[in-house]
Formats: C-alpha cells, sequence, structure tokens
C-alpha cells in the first residue's frame, strides 16, 4: 500500500487532516530545491531538517499578517469594511484567519486579540459572549495549536475577558502569550497565571527583552516565536546538535571541524528555501496579503533552528553521573553557552540578502523538538527527569536566553495548590526574567489542557487517539509522540 492510499485508510484522521496530508504527499513528489550532495548526506543522518516544510516551499512558513491595518481599513480581496461593533469584528477576523497560510496551512499567529477588540468592547456581557463564541470557533476550526494570539502589556477589558472565558473553556486552542513588562498591572498579571495554571496559557514573554531586539512592533507566534509583525519567518530549518557530536572525534574536533561546517551546509540549505519562496513560488506577487499590505516581504527574516544541546555536552564530555552532566556541572554548563556562543556568532556573520526586517541576518532559534525524537531534548533545556531545584533551573535556562531573538523558553509545571497563591508564581516570573528568560511557560499538575514543547494539547485527546479514536486536532498526533519518547508526563512538579 502507498503513501497516499495508507492516508485514505487511515481511521484516526478527520477529513481536513486527510486533505493536509494529501496535498503534502503531491508537494514532496517533486523536488525543485538545489540541495548540495554533503547537505544530502546532513539531513538523511537526521543532523539538518527542515521540520516538514516540504520539497517545493510555495508560501513562507510562518506568516504574521497586520490585523490592526486590516480592523482599520478592511479587505478588498475579502470585500470586508471595517467593523462597527463586536459582532463585526470577531466575524471579518474570523474570515481572515481562513485566508492566511503557514507550513501548517492554518494561521500561526491571529494578533493582539485583546487590543484589536478592544474598541468594541461597549457592554462587557455583549463583550463576553461574542469573545466567548469567537475563541470556540477558533478552538474548532483551526484544528492546530501553533495558533497563536497576544495579550498585554497593558489591562484592557478584552483581556480580562479573554482570560475569564478562556479559563472557562480550557481549550487547546488558539495559545496565548502574555507580553509582560514593568507596566503590566499586577492585578492583570496574577489572572494571567490562574488562567495560565487552568489552561497552560497565556505564557509569559519578558516584553522588554523582545521589544529591545526586534523592536515594538512584533508578535509571538507558533509555540514562542518572536517575529516582526506584517511579515514572519520564510523558513525554519534546524541542528540536531545531539547527533552532531556523535560525529566528532573530540571537543576540538566538534569546534573547529564538525560545528562549522555543519553551520555552512545548514545555511546554505536555508538560503535555497528562501531563494525558491521569492523568486520563483510567486507567492509574494499573486497572495492578497502582500497586495493590499498586512505582509510585506521586507518584513520577513528566517529562523537557524537547533536541539539536543545536553546530550550534545552530555556526550562531548562523556558524562554519565548526573553530577557531571548538563544542568548539573558548571564545566557541563560552561561548555553548553560556548557551543551555543559559538553558533551565535557563525549566524550572526552570515549574510542572508533576503531577511531584510532583520538587517539581512538569520535569527537563531530553539526548536521545541518533533513528535519522533528520541533521546533528544528541545532547545537548550535541561532533560525532563534530570531538573534541578527551581532557582537554580532558572538561573541555569537564563544565561542561554539572549542568544535567541526568535525564541527560546522552559517550562514549569506547578502543584494544583499553587492555585492559592499565584503571586509566588508571579514573583518567580519577574526574578527569572531579572536573570534574562525570555519566555516562561506554566500549568498545574492536575491540568487536563498541558503544554507538550511549545504547543498546548489535551491529556484527555491524547488518551482517546491511545485508543485509536480519530481527534478533531492534528497537534495531539504531536503532543502523543512527546509523551512517548520525551517523557512529558514526568516533568518536575514545583
Amino acid at each position: 500500500m502507498n503513501n497516499i492510499e495508507k492516508i485514505i485508510k487511515d481511521t484516526t484522521l478527520t477529513f481536513e487532516q486527510k486533505v493536509v496530508a494529501l496535498a503534502r504527499e503531491a508537494e514532496n513528489s517533486v523536488n525543485v530545491l538545489k540541495i548540495s550532495d554533503e547537505a544530502q548526506k546532513l539531513r538523511e543522518k537526521g543532523v539538518i531538517c527542515d521540520l516538514f516544510e516540504g520539497n517545493a516551499p510555495y508560501r513562507p512558513r510562518y506568516i504574521l499578517p497586520n490585523y490592526e491595518k486590516f480592523m482599520s481599513e478592511g479587505c478588498k480581496f475579502l470585500n470586508l469594511t471595517p467593523p462597527k461593533d463586536i459582532w463585526e469584528a470577531v466575524n471579518n477576523l474570523l474570515i481572515m484567519y481562513k485566508h492566511v497560510p503557514s507550513v501548517t496551512t492554518m494561521p500561526v499567529y491571529i494578533g493582539s486579540i485583546d487590543e484589536l477588540l478592544e474598541p468594541f468592547i461597549v457592554d462587557e456581557n455583549e463583550g463576553k459572549k461574542a469573545i466567548k463564541l469567537f475563541l470556540t470557533h477558533i478552538d474548532r476550526t483551526i484544528t492546530d495549536s501553533f495558533c497563536h494570539g497576544n495579550i498585554g502589556p497593558r489591562d484592557t477589558r478584552a483581556g480580562r475577558i479573554i482570560l475569564e472565558v478562556e479559563k472557562e473553556l480550557e481549550n487547546a486552542n488558539p495559545n496565548l502569550t502574555l507580553k509582560y513588562n514593568n507596566t503590566t498591572p499586577k492585578e492583570f498579571a496574577l489572572k494571567a497565571i490562574e488562567t495560565s495554571l487552568k489552561t497552560a496559557k497565556p505564557s509569559f514573554a519578558n516584553d522588554e527583552m523582545f521589544s529591545k531586539e526586534l523592536g515594538e512592533n512584533y508578535g509571538i507566534a507558533s509555540c514562542y516565536n518572536g517575529l516582526p509583525i506584517g511579515g514572519g519567518a520564510f523558513t525554519l530549518v534546524r541542528m540536531n546538535l545531539a547527533k552532531l557530536s556523535l560525529m566528532a572525534e573530540s571537543i576540538e574536533d566538534f569546534f573547529n571541524e564538525k560545528l562549522p561546517k555543519a553551520f555552512q551546509l545548514m545555511a546554505e540549505y536555508i538560503e535555497e528555501r528562501i531563494r525558491y519562496i521569492v523568486e520563483e513560488s510567486t507567492f509574494f506577487e499573486s497572495n492578497f496579503l502582500v497586495k493590499e499590505g498586512f505582509i510585506s516581504k521586507d518584513r520577513f527574516t528566517a529562523m537557524f533552528g537547533m536541539v539536543g544541546l545536553a546530550e550534545c555536552v552530555n556526550n562531548l564530555l562523556n558524562a554519565e553521573k548526573q553530577e557531571d552532566r548538563f544542568g548539573h556541572n558548571e564545566e557541563a554548563d560552561n561548555l553548553g553557552e560556548k557551543i551555543i556562543k559559538t553558533l551565535y556568532d557563525l549566524v550572526n556573520k552570515h549574510h542572508s540578502p533576503y531577511c531584510k526586517a532583520t538587517n539581512e541576518r538569520v535569527l537563531l532559534h530553539a526548536q521545541v523538538g518533533l513528535a519522533e525524537d528520541k533521546g533528544v531534548t528541545p532547545g537548550c533545556r535541561i532533560p525532563v527527569g534530570e531538573e534541578p531545584e527551581l532557582w537554580n533551573h532558572l538561573k541555569q535556562t537564563a544565561r542561554f536566553h539572549k542568544y535567541f531573538p526568535s525564541g527560546i523558553g522552559d517550562i514549569f509545571p506547578f502543584e494544583k495548590n499553587s492555585q492559592n497563591n499565584p503571586e509566588f508564581i508571579l514573583n518567580i516570573i519577574e526574578g527569572a526574567f531579572k536573570e534574562g528568560m525570555r519566555y516562561f511557560s506554566l500549568y498545574s499538575s492536575d491540568a487536563d489542557v498541558i503544554r507538550i514543547t511549545g504547543f498546548l494539547v489535551k491529556r484527555s485527546e491524547i488518551e482517546k487517539l491511545d485508543k485509536g479514536e480519530s481527534v478533531l486536532h492534528d497537534t495531539v498526533v504531536l503532543g502523543q509522540g512527546q509523551v512517548r519518547n520525551g517523557n512529558i508526563y514526568n516533568r518536575k512538579v514545583r
């Protein structure tokens, strides 16, 4: 049975999931990219991975439309005028979302939804009803939890309603981030923590840090990706440092030969993917988002991803005892930072002519992993089951965050009684941000909705999939893989 027939006969896939899978089969049936033999060898060994972007990229991976422009001007292509009330506002946005592509075929960014809806909150009760239906519609139709909305940093009526409704609904979609800075009211932040303990969202983004690097006009998309609004990322390709380290004869060989060569080959592959999207796919010549100015080619960048730092360090040091391993040993942590600093310098020296939004440079990104990753920890995280005490963990992880302007984060489950003291968690977040942490995620140990690596999934949905039942959200499959291979359920509870 060939792949197409397997997809057609798969009882765990919904009709929509089959359509997407069949489209991917069609895209991967052609080879249009110019890939060197050396780069292809690293792809086959799993050192370089394009994260299922396909053999013929026909749209940017991540798109962050300027929804503020859409709300104020309407859209000629969709024949929509600017909304006049809350019902027209949510209706217009829901229509627009259906036409925003991405690598998943669904929008990975739905805007700063509190600010978009705030002007239309006249009656609190009506506003709550509209927003509740709005968020329910997103969960049921954008069936992929890489869909991501932002709130904050300021307190708004719409923002408070969103937090209240999400706490009631306990939906996995959309993912949410609170942009948090020293102007965010404490009461608003505490409401966000109460909601996050119940639904694993919103996460907290260090707004000062992101704004300093990307400018104030940025959004958090997909898992935790900081990208320019009105643009996004052409591509995200990752390097598996864990597998690369196994090819090195020594630490010196890793730094002098293996890492620089792998970087060069992966950078060339990234540039080839960008070239095809910009020069051959016709996306930027034909899509209405470009024609009407909701996105611009010059607002795009690209992401140089990495995973498996912990395993890379442990392999290079031959560290078997926990006290000698990454996250527990100064020599190991120093080696880890040296690796990331070396990669960061290589990334910033590489010229990427189409990445106009970031001064013709790609951005380093701590990638969250794949369902099939086994023995490979996301980004720069400490492996699940080896986490140190909280304050040591926060200091250790924070030292890496400054190197990743397009995204890095860590996840902390809290004991269920922490709901009685959200201020304690806020103090922890503020302390982490002072240490230089960029992105902080949390949920309660008894929550159904949990954060897998960067996206959200319900435990109850994974259980259904385990029984062979079909599930609405395709990311449940990814969550199931991470539970099996990444030990997600055994994170240290704080």
